[in-house]
């Protein structure tokens, strides 16, 4: 039930991989940590422990490459330059791997789950409100909302509509807004190590304050950021929503 797949992205031109569990269900595009591969979530057994939903067809699911991810991390060029890939990256997902998730269900206007820990659980945020139209919830993990620390006080237009911390509050009644408030955003945090619970709660208060349904899940001080927290808390939140 798995396929690995490489194709060169128009957007991003470059190879990217892509990797699908599962052969029916809710499609579930999960994107990796910081500089992650596809396969990432496999290496560290979240495959595993999402099997009894990907088995049972409740769930397919997708991941790819962290290309915007690994260049913010490894402050690869210019900030100009990493706002550049992200949106870039953005523009990947939607237009072409969105694009192949919908041919290979065979449903051309089914809607998908994002999901992500860390700067994953950005891109699966980000992915959602850019594009109401395609995703319909969003499940960050420990998210890593800001990435203003990566952007060297250069601040432009490619980070700017990048962000949804900083465009969201600008955004106007519209097309947009509209399908954003029939979306969900779930937002879970640890209070361990490494966590920033406050990045959650922030990324909270922008959604709410533009009528975007969201939660915030806080588990604790027992959860650090690391992926034993992640591999509890991804299958009950699928089995929730999926």
């Amino acid at each position: 039930m798995k396929l690995r797949t490489d194709w060169h992205s128009t957007h991003l031109q470059r190879s990217i991989t892509v990797v699908r569990w599962g052969f029916s269900g809710t499609p579930v595009l999960l994107f990796p940590t910081a500089g992650g591969d596809a396969e990432e979530c496999e290496r560290f057994l979240m495959v595993q422990v999402l099997w009894p939903l990907i088995e049972g067809g409740r769930v397919k699911l997708y991941s790819c490459d962290s290309v915007a991810g690994n260049a913010w991390t490894s402050r690869t060029g210019t900030a100009r330059y990493r706002s550049l890939v992200q949106n870039q990256f953005d523009r990947f997902v939607a237009d072409e791997l969105a694009g192949a998730i919908r041919h290979d269900c065979r449903t051309p206007d089914i809607e998908i789950i994002t999901a992500g820990a860390s700067i994953g659980a950005f891109n699966a945020v980000a992915s959602l409100c850019r594009h109401p139209d395609v995703f319909k919830i969003a499940i960050g993990l420990s998210g890593t909302y800001d990435l203003t620390r990566w952007l060297d006080n250069d601040w432009n237009e490619d980070f700017y509509f990048s962000s949804p911390l900083h465009y969201l509050p600008d955004l106007g009644e519209g097309e947009q807004l509209a399908r954003l408030r029939q979306r969900f955003v779930l937002l879970a945090t640890g209070e361990g190590q490494w966590e920033a619970p406050a990045e959650s709660w922030q990324m909270a208060g922008v959604l709410g304050d533009k009528g975007i349904p969201n939660r915030v899940d806080p588990w604790g001080p027992d959860y650090d950021h690391n992926w034993p927290t992640w591999r509890e808390m991804l299958p009950r939140y699928l089995d929730e929503l999926a």
